[in-house]
């Protein structure tokens, strides 16, 4: 297991709360005041790349042998000679081989190839409320980065204001409003993807979206996520509320229909209420009937009119994995989303997040040897993002190379909420007329934000990166949730280009699982990845004994 410290001197960052393997809170909050690694370079952007204080310092850094199996125990190769990959009339001068001459654009699909300027996509947000609160945010700057954004489960089912009859939506305003958000900035650079789970299929989202929008919207059906083994959740607090999600044909819990229930929510013993959502293939009980019911699901959406269909998994077993993988190929899929154990979630219960699943390391390195067995029998391969407890640069480049060379993508959730929520903190702090619009927390800026500037020009190292791409004149129509994000995706695709030259591969396709090793022997057995001092043992004697 990763252990990893709540504060690093180095970079001055300091969690909140307990740790995990991504280096954010186990708990991450939306009112939070700082000052974690990701939250740090959501306002100064690539200068959260190097140590604090030059000048005045000097670092080193603490390397020792981590323990247990972990993406923290694979280390990233590098290379004294050579350049791969160089493209658009770049030579192997040194003077062309600079890290900001890495090419971190990726694609993936079948027919269509959706494109995006860097490998990472957003995790689905989904029927929670602080998806909803921050979409703004969360949408502008996944357009404006140019990755793929996913509108996850649930959205109409909860939305008071959609008009649902006989299963057919007529009326979707919080879809609309997260389509319209993101393609409102959409420049041919990345997707807008929305979930389909057993309620949605119900209530004729699919349906609706391709009668309305076409093919500029992805399907995605949705098997599970890595952070637990159910159906999606959320917690309300009214009963009305409660009683119209029941009503809607939602698992409500407790049943706000029984009259105990009432009278207890009305003493106050009853405070909150849990709407669930159904499990999938409940009546199906062998591989065979996933695979047809699968298929069938999939010729369904082909006639609807659907040119692009990706599925995401969760962190089940390996039969559910290599089914996945299997049947997402089979069918022709653009994408495949494998969400290991460690992955986030708005509300799930607590210790089966805690206690469920496999995690994310051991389910992608089994997904590399189930693609690969599928690959030497002559079959496509499914075009592969992973998921799960993924945050920083160094842990984009390993998850890349780990699954190599099936993987596309890496699914990020939490890390780039974070700066959805520092963004809106600080717009409502300087524009307090703003404050309610954008959620935002805070009726001062802290002290971590009030050391790097008090105007969002100051504070926000992209903030003219983002005014040269839209305009002076559309910045007033950007949230600061947005620029946030911006920065903090200039700082990860900085921080990857530099890890990337230093492998000397120069453009993402060029990755391979040769460019990490394990840095202890248990790591090693799990991943197949070659243990650090075996790696090119064989070539070093060879010089010299020469």
């Amino acid at each position: 297991m990763s252990r990893q410290a709540k504060t690093n001197d180095v970079l001055g960052t300091v969690n909140r709360g307990d740790v995990c393997e991504s280096g954010l809170c186990t708990l991450c909050r939306a009112d939070c005041q700082g000052k974690c690694e990701t939250y740090m370079s959501s306002m100064i952007g690539r200068k959260m790349l190097y140590p604090r204080d030059f000048g005045k310092i000097t670092s080193g850094s603490r390397n020792f042998p981590p323990v247990g199996v972990s993406y923290d125990a694979l280390r990233i190769n590098g290379y004294n000679y050579g350049a791969n990959g160089l493209t658009n009339g770049l030579t192997k001068s040194p003077d062309d081989c600079i890290f900001p001459n890495v090419n971190i654009e990726t694609e993936f699909g079948k027919e269509i190839k959706t494109k995006a300027r860097m490998p990472i996509m957003t995790g689905a947000l989904g029927s929670t409320f602080i998806a909803a609160k921050y979409w703004e945010s969360f949408a502008i700057g996944a357009a404006l980065v140019g990755i793929p954004i996913v509108v996850g489960e649930n959205v109409v089912g909860v939305d008071k204001e959609a008009v649902i009859e006989n299963g057919k939506i007529k009326k979707a305003p919080e879809l609309d409003r997260r389509i319209d958000t993101y393609m409102r900035y959409y420049d041919g650079y990345g997707a807008i993807l929305v979930q389909m789970n057993v309620e949605d299929a119900r209530n004729g989202v699919a349906e609706y979206i391709i009668e309305k929008y076409g093919d500029k919207v992805i399907i995605e059906l949705k098997w599970g996520q890595g952070a637990k083994c159910i159906g999606g959740e959320i917690q309300v607090t009214n009963i009305e509320y409660a009683e119209f999600l029941h009503n809607r044909g939602y698992l409500v819990d407790p049943d706000p229909t029984r009259p105990e229930v009432k009278e207890a929510f009305a003493k106050g013993a009853i405070k909150t209420f849990a709407r669930h959502s159904r499990l999938g293939n409940t009546d199906l009980s062998s591989v065979e009937q996933v695979r047809e019911n699968f298929m069938g699901n999939i010729q369904y959406l082909r006639k609807l009119g659907y040119k692009r269909i990706t599925l995401k998994t969760g962190s089940y077993g390996m039969e559910g994995l290599a089914m996945a993988i299997k049947f997402a190929s089979e069918a022709k899929l653009d994408l495949l989303t494998i969400d290991g154990s460690g992955g986030g979630t708005g509300m799930s219960p607590w210790n089966m997040m805690e206690t469920w699943g496999v995690p994310s390391i051991l389910l992608h390195a089994k997904a590399y040897e189930y693609a690969a067995l599928l690959a030497a029998q002559g079959e496509e391969v499914v075009d592969i993002a992973f998921g799960g407890g993924l945050a920083r640069e160094d842990h984009i480049f390993k998850a890349l190379a780990l699954g190599a060379p099936f993987t596309k993508m890496i699914c990020m959730g939490r890390s780039v909420m974070i700066p959805g929520f520092l963004g809106s903190n600080i717009e409502g702090v300087l524009k307090p007329e703003r404050k309610a619009a954008v959620c935002g927390n805070w009726d001062k800026l802290p002290a971590s934000v009030a050391q790097i500037g008090s105007t969002a020009e100051e504070i926000f190292a992209g903030y003219y990166d983002v005014q040269k791409k839209v305009g002076a004149n559309e910045m007033k129509n950007i949230t600061y949730g947005a620029i946030a994000m911006c920065t903090l995706a200039d700082k990860l695709a900085a921080g990857l280009q530099q890890l990337m030259a230093g492998a000397r591969k120069f453009k993402l396709s060029d990755i391979t699982r040769n460019d990490i090793y394990s840095a202890n022997r248990e790591t090693e057995a799990e991943t197949k990845i070659s243990f650090i001092t075996d790696v090119q043992d064989e070539s070093a004697k060879r010089i010299i004994i020469s």
